[in-house]
């Protein structure tokens, strides 16, 4: 199963690709404003409005041998945490190795952002290369959770 937080998620017409090609559900997760999908394989998931709703879905739902894609890290640690498996929009995975760092990581960048409120930037905007890695990483935990089950 792939879960999608679905809302802010630059990826949504590459996950339901690949979920075709390889016939693996997927939950595409939201407050609302998504537009209906007619592919059997998505189902629209509607959540309340309010703060991190989505979120709470998704985590209590996933376990070992799914794929969640959030750019969420709190919400990454807690689905690593319940054995999934959490991709990025830019392609990049987290798992148990590596959720801990980009979740202090995360937490460093809002303590200098609090620290200095003039201080400018933000991430940097998502490139066809991101689309493309993303494609690649899907495609591959896809095909490890088939062989696992």
């Amino acid at each position: 199963m792939i879960y999608v937080d679905a809302d802010a998620c630059p990826v949504k017409a590459e996950v339901e690709r690949v979920a075709t090609r390889t016939k693996t559900q997927v939950a595409m997760v939201s407050n609302g404003g998504l537009r209906l999908s007619q592919n059997p394989l998505i189902e629209m998931v509607y959540v309340d409005q309010g703060a991190d709703e989505a979120d709470m879905w998704i985590a209590e739902r996933c376990g070992a041998g799914d794929v969640v894609i959030t750019g969420d890290i709190p919400l990454a640690a807690k689905c690593v945490g319940a054995g999934a498996v959490v991709l990025k929009p830019n392609g990049e995975t987290l798992n148990a190795r590596n959720v801990g760092q980009a979740l202090a990581t995360r937490d460093l960048m809002a303590d200098l952002r609090a620290a200095d409120p003039f201080r400018q930037g933000g991430g940097k905007p998502f490139s066809k290369a991101d689309r493309s890695r993303f494609l690649n990483a899907l495609d591959r935990l896809v095909a490890a959770a088939a062989r696992a089950t």
